[in-house]
C-alpha cells in the first residue's frame, strides 16, 4: 500500500492542468472546461482529465481528439470531447452529455 498515494496524484494532475492550460492558446482553443472525476474533486489510481473543448475544425468528430493528444503530449491519462463553436452552442442548450459536464466543469480556458 502506498500512504499518501491520493495526494500525489492530486497533485499530478494539478500540475498537468496547469500546464496544458498554458499550451491552450498556440492550439486554436475557443473554450476549454475540465470535466469528469477530477473536476468534481475526485481522485483515484485511475483518475485522469477530461476537456471539454471549443475548437474550429473541419475533422470528423472521431478524431479531433488525436489533434490534441499529439501536440500536448499528456504526461497524465487524458480524454478530449473536442466540439465546433457550432455544435457546442447547439448540444449546451439541450438536455446532453455537453450540458451535464458544464453543470460541474470549470471553465479553464477562454480566447
Amino acid at each position: 500500500m502506498i500512504y499518501g498515494f491520493g495526494e500525489h496524484r492530486r497533485q499530478l494532475l494539478e500540475s498537468e492542468v496547469e500546464r496544458i492550460k498554458a499550451e491552450m492558446p498556440t492550439l486554436g482553443i475557443e473554450r476549454a472546461y475540465l470535466i469528469g472525476e477530477f473536476a468534481k474533486g475526485q481522485v483515484k489510481p485511475t483518475t485522469g482529465l477530461e476537456f471539454l473543448v471549443v475548437h474550429k475544425t473541419d475533422a470528423p468528430y472521431v478524431s479531433r481528439a488525436d489533434f490534441f493528444t499529439s501536440h500536448v503530449l499528456p504526461r497524465a491519462g487524458c480524454t478530449w470531447y473536442v466540439y465546433t463553436p457550432e455544435e457546442f452552442e447547439s448540444l449546451s442548450s439541450q438536455d446532453s452529455a455537453v450540458s451535464r459536464a458544464m453543470s460541474y466543469g470549470e471553465e479553464i480556458y477562454a480566447a
